[in-house]
Parts: C-alpha cells; structure tokens; sequence
C-alpha cells in the first residue's frame, strides 16, 4: 500500500467552483497517472504480508491475491465513475458530500482515511524493523519500528516535496524487487530445484473457502491505494478518457505482479518458512541460491518500505493540518513551523498514534485494520455511486453497470465480516477517538482563539 490518505475532507470544496474550470494545472499524463495509481498500490507491505498470508493459505499464497483483485476491481468501477463525473480534487470525502450533503459523514469518510493511513504506518515501521534490517542491524522489531517513526517525522517536518515524477523513482525500486522475485522463481524452476505442488497446499485443518477469505482480507491490504488517484483528478489532462485506463490498467499490473511473486514464492520455499518470516520475500532469494546478496535485496526492500511509510505520514500530517483549518479538528493541530512552514503539531500527534499502535499488534493485525476503515470509505463511496445517478451532468463519462457497486459494496460486507473482534476493537477506538476530535473542534473557543492568534509557533 502507498499513501492513500492523500485524499479525504480537506478539498471537499476544492480550488474550483461547483461545476466551472479547475485553477489546478492539469499536468498529469495519461502514462504518469497510470505509474502514480501503480506506485500507491505496489506499496511496501508486501514485501512482508505474504509471510502472514502464507500462515492462512499454506502456498496458495497466489489465490487470495487473485480474489482481492476482484474486489478491488469492483469498488475501483465505483471510482472510475464518480471521477469521470466529478473529476475535482478531494476523493471519497468530496463523493460523501455530494451525496449525503452530511458535513458529519464526510469528516467520518475523511477521518477514515487519516485513520488508515497513521495505521498503515505504524505497521509498515513493523515491517522495517523486522528481518530486513536484521540483515544490518540486530535490534528488537518495536523498539526499531519506534526510532524509525521518529526519524520520519524528523524528515516531515523538514519539509519534503514530493511529485508524481519522483514517485514514479521509487515505483521502480519497488517493482525491481518482486520482478527479482518472479525472476529466481522461474530460475529456480528451470533447473529442477522447484517444488510446483505446493501453489496448490493448504495447512493442514483448514478449509479453502475460510482460508482464502481470510487471507484475502490481507491480500486486499496490497491493493487499496488506487482510490487516491482520485485526489489528482482535476491534474489529469483528458481524465474522463484517461482514468479509467489507468486506473484498470494499474490495478491489473499490480494484480499479475503479486500473482507471479505468490507462485515464485511458493514455489521456491516452502510455506513454513514462508509464514515464520517477517522478511518472507528475502527468505526467497536466499533459498534461491543465485549470489543475490542478502544487504541488495535487504535494501530494496527497506527502500520500499521507508518510502511508504514516509509519504503516508506526510499526507496524513497534510490531512490532520487541512481538517484542522476547516475546523472538522480542534485549531491548534493547524500550528506550523514559522520558519519551514510545516505542520508541526499535527506531525507530532499522527506520530505519536502511531507509535502506540505498534504497540498494540503485528503487522497482520494494523494491515487488518487499515482494510476495515478503508473498507468503510469504500462502502460510502459505492453507495455514492447509486446515490449520485439520479445527479446528471452534461459530459460524457464513464458509467458502470448498477450490478457492479452492489457487487463492490457485498464485497465490503463480505471482508468485513471476516474481521475479528480485536481488529473492530483498535478501528473503533480511533473512531471514537476522532469523534471526539469533530465534537471538541466545534468548541466556540477555537474560533476565538483563531481571530485573537496566528496558527504559527
């Protein structure tokens, strides 16, 4: 997963009015659009979920990808058209607003968001101090995953640009590694040395209809990133041809590339030592036995995965900064640095969530919890989709058969209903948390405090 709380309920109006030009440049090809969605949902977890999904499905590490594909397929139809109809920036929270005209349930759609994204952090700064560093360092994963959180939010408040060009850099470190990956596999299976039977074994005990929707929940983790393609909207030159393009054509790359890592994988291991794995995919090369180096592949992935860490904390420090300005959050999480002009406050709070969370679970369980919330947008941006056909516009767009976003929203349910209890227990808390959050922020002392003092200190 890449930083998918970029979008939410800080563009709910947008650099636009209602139905005229954007003051956005709309700079964004079709072919940078589709590396941008490629980026976000080749995201660093799987460098270190196909462990955990090897521990629900034994080799068929291969399959619960393939479904979670699907799903994803059906909620990113919703998108494809709520983006060609509305091509404005803000995402899910912007669809929520047109929809159920409820300032409340966009803050929640946003809130989600924000939510997921300082989760998925935390889990990935898990997979950081996991076996790849190990490679360099011998230190525990939690207190590694907390210093590395720590450096990241140094790094936030630095001030860092990011783009879609230089995205598509570390798109392609990240796509080196799992291409590494298929590549051993087939090396690996030319000489004889590979073990096909095991895509087809299930642990002992366990059904395969269970089994893969359980891993599937997981496996969705690996694909949900697309849906902020939807914030660059109004960038996108000739969006209602190009997105859902893109947006597909993303989504079906990324879907082949886990595909053929899953079979490698497999193939070249056994699940076992799959599951037992935090650095599963480095277990691989090394059971390869090709003269990769360790620290190469090692690298890559930590490359990965600080990367993904780095620019979900930035957009979830953005988003806190942005709701806090539009007073769906209490004023004084807006305060920035007077001279770097960053969010500093709002750095500091999203770091310190996600410090606790690593306390609170595995990476399995955070990645769990991240698909929950997102699959509560997901379920408001589907229903949107119906909601919103009675809402004509004069441009041509992209129209989904109604069957798909009733399909995408059972879906939904369906993931759902596979969470454990643990997992709706931590995404309530921080529903609550933000609940809260909404009730203090309309407080009439923020706003005196906003008119007597600067948001800067």
């Amino acid at each position: 997963m890449g930083a998918q709380e970029q979008q939410g309920a800080t563009a709910v109006t947008g650099g636009h009015d209602a139905d005229g030009d954007t003051r956005l440049k709309r700079s964004v090809t079709g072919k940078l659009l589709f590396l941008f969605i490629l980026g976000d949902v080749l995201g660093a977890g799987i460098y270190a979920l196909f462990g955990v999904i090897a521990g629900e499905v034994g080799g068929a590490v291969w399959l619960p990808m393939l479904v979670a594909l699907v799903l994803a397929m059906l909620t990113a139809a919703s998108y494809a058209e709520l983006v060609t109809k509305y091509p404005r920036a803000g995402g899910s929270a912007v669809f929520a607003e047109r929809a159920y005209r409820s300032r409340l349930v966009s803050f929640l759609v946003g809130y989600c968001m924000l939510a997921a994204g300082v989760t998925s952090a935390a889990g990935l700064s898990l997979a950081f101090g996991g076996d790849y560093l190990g490679v360099f360092l011998d230190v525990p994963a939690v207190p590694a995953a907390v210093v590395f959180l720590v450096l990241v939010a140094l790094l936030n408040a630095r001030g860092i640009k990011e783009s879609v060009r230089a995205n598509v850099v570390m798109t392609v470190i990240e796509v080196s590694g799992l291409v590494l990956v298929v590549i051993l596999g087939a090396l690996v299976l030319g000489r004889g040395d590979g073990d096909v039977g095991r895509v087809t074994e299930f642990p002992d005990g366990v059904s395969v209809g269970s089994g893969v929707l359980a891993a599937a929940v997981l496996a969705y983790y690996s694909f949900v990133g697309f849906e902020t393609s939807a914030n660059v909207a109004e960038e996108v030159r000739d969006v209602r041809r190009v997105y859902p393009r893109a947006l597909f054509g993303a989504l079906l790359v990324a879907g082949l590339v886990y595909v053929l890592v899953g079979l490698a994988a497999s193939i070249v291991l056994a699940p076992d030592a799959l599951a037992g794995s935090t650095g599963p995919l480095l277990e691989v090369v090394r059971a390869a036995d090709v003269g990769v180096p360790d620290e190469l592949f090692s690298a890559i992935a930590l490359i990965a995965v600080a990367n993904g860490a780095l620019l979900t904390m930035i957009m979830a420090s953005r988003l806190v900064f942005g709701m806090a300005e539009q007073g769906l959050l209490p004023r004084p999480l807006a305060r920035v640095l007077p001279g770097r002009r960053t969010p500093w406050v709002a750095i500091a709070v999203t770091t310190l969530v996600a410090i606790g969370l690593t306390l609170t679970g595995d990476l399995g369980d955070l990645a769990n919890t991240v698909v929950l919330l997102l699959l509560f947008v997901f379920l408001s941006t589907n229903t949107a989709v119906l909601v919103l056909r009675r809402d004509r516009v004069a441009a041509d767009h992209f129209r989904v058969w109604a069957v798909v976003p009733v399909l995408a929203i059972a879906s939904c349910v369906l993931l759902l209903w596979q969470q454990e209890a643990e997992i709706w227990l931590r995404a309530g808390v921080l529903l609550v948390v933000g609940v809260v959050l909404y009730v203090l922020a309309q407080a009439p002392w923020w706003r005196t405090s906003e008119q007597s003092a600067p948001t800067a200190s």
